[in-house]
């Protein structure tokens, strides 16, 4: 094999493990229901290990490296997504309900 089809080969893999590892853990994860009642998707906005969790989709997010962000009443929220601060913007009603585990979900 030539060195650029080991570079194809190698992107394709690279990418194919990240997009593994999103749809396994990260989005794809709560559009499947499987993220439901991790440690990480508890009712606190705050997690010990300084996550907040998505007002959207209750999943766990870290702010420094965060998705989104939008200041809405002078508190701002962290998203796991431009689409979920997208519906967060478009129906600020959709904020997780804290007696609703998990809250919305992707999809």
């Amino acid at each position: 094999m030539d060195s650029e089809s080991l570079k194809s080969i190698g992107s394709f893999l690279l990418w194919g493990g990240v997009i593994f590892l999103m749809m396994r853990y990260g989005c794809g994860a709560h559009m499947m229901g499987r993220h439901r009642g991790h440690g990480s998707c508890g009712k606190d906005r705050a997690a010990p290990d300084g996550n907040v969790r998505d007002p959207v989709c209750g999943m766990s997010v870290n702010p420094e490296n965060a998705a989104a962000a939008t200041v809405r009443g002078g508190t701002t929220h962290y998203f796991c997504s431009v689409s979920c601060r997208d519906k967060f913007e478009q129906l600020p009603e959709l904020i997780a309900d804290e007696s609703t585990p998990g809250g919305h979900q992707h999809g």
